[in-house]
């Protein structure tokens, strides 16, 4: 047996090939497959299987596009009620790839339709030497129970029945292979590690520790983070069957007369994906600012309608051509065309431009303290915005601006923060769309403004590659800790 395993970072999403002998599957595979055919076919291996654990929600799958490049069969469960061909599966069912067998686990709880693939190498031994859980179970962290409305206890129920009854029931010894790390917002507090064991999880995965039932399900129904729009549509579009890759339309580049009739038409939306600071400095006004240097899918999935048709302002050709990838894989495939040149073509074009001014945590600092007033709106999320924030600060989560944009005053001099600086802009960007003209972002963030010394560290902050999307609490906790130890 070999295992290969593929990770796509900011969604945070893990995948896999496992081998038999000649024969492979791919296991809840990305929609951009081009890295599966090419690892495969440069050791000689046959794509045969593939296979989907559940009908994920955060990410658009490549299933029917390896299925087509490759004739394997999909196997998906049979619960999903799934529209395209394939090979359904639950509970009890077995099939076999050369010396590995695989063993069906109905698992529902973070979906209605989870399983759970246990593979056995038969050509070392008869026990179990790994799962593919999806969702069900991750490292320090188990999935979260609440993305269909008027279900979470149930599911919450489920998931504890199927995590206690059966996965639990695996030899200590059993490797953990989740379909999400550190940084998912399919879970709370996952850890960093792709990989774990059924007893190293046992021992110490936090969720698993709580054994009453009723507290297991209030845990996890309570306080969760907020949801990404596109995890109500991307669960659709993998059980429909996601359209193939190469049937999408390619990204142009457009003068920035094209570029300005086309977004006059009105049936299209501008989306800025330059560094914040370049938006502040000149932008195409009206448009959607997303930083691609932070978590551009979720945040594009979250807030870009997917109706719409797309045209990029980017740095380069190149970023344009990234930015494609990454909404294509949260089902925006509606890019048409990017801004050739970026925005100093659209300069020399003569065509206006809009700002945001950007202020260093030394000025908002000064100006938090002298007469004049303003509102400090801070865009993070309730629990980081828990964590620490500049008093008299404004929470609305930036996402949130979309509906809640009436609750702020659009005459009053406004600065926005966040963590860094990214989804401040974002926030920025939207205001900039209802009106709002008095608009300040704070570059840095709260980071910055800890960093100046004007705040605490900032408990998320303090382990990097930990679960921070969102800003869960664990960083003060460790960090906590690691002091007490003298670390």
């Amino acid at each position: 047996m070999l295992l290969q395993h593929f990770f796509v970072e900011k969604i945070a999403h893990s995948s896999y090939i496992i081998v038999g002998s000649h024969n492979c599957a791919v296991v809840d595979p990305r929609r951009d497959t081009d890295v599966y055919l090419e690892w495969a076919g440069s050791r000689g291996f046959e794509i045969t299987h593939v296979l989907e654990t559940h009908l994920h929600a955060d990410f658009v799958s490549g299933h029917l596009d390896l299925a087509e490049e490759t004739g394997a069969r999909i196997y998906a469960p049979r619960t999903g009620n799934c529209r395209f061909e394939h090979e359904p599966v639950a509970e009890g069912d077995v099939f076999e790839i050369d010396d590995l067998q695989f063993r069906v686990l109905d698992t529902a709880g973070h979906t209605p339709e989870h399983v759970s693939y246990v593979v056995v190498d038969r050509a070392r031994g008869t026990e179990p030497v790994g799962v593919f859980c999806g969702d069900t179970l991750f490292v320090g962290d188990v999935g979260r129970p609440d993305l269909f409305p008027g279900r979470a206890e149930e599911l919450a129920g489920k998931l504890f029945d199927n995590l206690h009854s059966k996965l639990l029931k695996l030899p200590d010894f059993c490797e953990v292979w989740p379909a999400h790390g550190a940084g998912s917002l399919c879970g709370r507090a996952m850890g960093s590690k792709w990989r774990s064991t059924i007893g190293y999880e046992r021992l110490y995965n936090s969720a698993l520790q709580t054994q009453d039932r009723g507290e297991f399900v209030k845990s996890l129904t309570t306080e969760m983070p907020s949801t990404p729009d596109h995890f109500a549509r991307c669960s659709d579009i993998n059980r429909n069957g996601p359209r193939l890759v190469r049937e999408l339309p390619e990204v142009r580049p457009m003068s920035a007369s094209e570029f300005r009739r086309a977004e006059d038409t009105g049936d299209y939306l501008v989306l800025d994906i330059r560094p914040y600071d370049a938006f502040g400095g000149q932008h195409v006004p009206d448009s959607r600012h997303i930083d691609f240097g932070g978590n551009f899918a979720t945040f594009a999935g979250w807030v870009i309608p997917p109706e719409n048709r797309i045209l990029l302002v980017a740095t380069n050709r190149e970023q344009a051509e990234q930015a494609v990838v990454w909404l294509r894989r949260v089902g925006l495939d509606r890019t048409t065309g990017f801004l050739d040149g970026g925005m100093f073509s659209w300069a020399k074009a003569g065509l206006p431009t809009r700002h945001l001014p950007q202020l260093s945590a030394k000025e908002v600092y000064e100006m938090t303290a002298g007469a004049k007033h303003m509102v400090i709106l801070d865009v993070r999320s309730p629990t980081e915005f828990q964590s620490g924030h500049i008093d008299g600060a404004v929470n609305i989560p930036a996402p949130d601006l979309r509906n809640r944009y009436e609750e702020l005053d659009s005459e009053a001099d406004t600065v926005i923060t966040c963590s860094t600086g990214h989804r401040s802009t974002l926030a920025a960007s939207i205001l900039l769309q209802h009106g709002f003209a008095r608009l300040h972002n704070m570059a840095g963030g709260m980071t910055g403004y800890s960093a100046a010394g004007h705040a605490p560290d900032c408990p998320v902050c303090f382990i990097p590659h930990g679960p921070q999307f969102l800003g869960w609490n664990v960083g003060q906790s460790v960090k906590a800790e690691l002091l007490k130890g003298g670390a």
